[in-house]
């Protein structure tokens, strides 16, 4: 069962890794980069423990095109899949005794 373990954990490793390396070195040959519509909404939570919801209006978020996220960016296919976002602001009062 650990051979299983190590083989699988090994394997994702490989795929993260050849990722990263077709990503740095285009291959193949190919625009590593991409910009893809957002449409932001904030999530703030009021005192009367209700929620208020703005919206922002669509800007472009750049985005990295590979399998997985690399450079701090997220992957296009997954913005292209999801181009809401919600953004919570504020605290819940009934959080205030909750330890961070």
């Amino acid at each position: 069962m650990k051979r299983i373990g190590l083989i699988v954990l090994l394997l994702c490793a490989a795929v993260y890794v050849g990722d990263y390396l077709s990503l740095r070195f285009k291959i193949p040959p190919r625009e590593p980069f991409g910009v893809v519509q957002v449409q932001r909404y904030y999530e703030v939570a009021l005192k009367n423990r209700k929620t208020e919801y703005m919206r922002d209006e669509p800007g472009p978020q750049p985005c990295v095109r590979s399998l997985f996220p690399h450079y701090g960016l997220t992957t296009c296919w997954y913005l292209e899949r999801h181009p809401r976002q919600t953004i919570k602001v504020g605290s819940n009062p009934s959080d205030f005794w909750k330890l961070p």
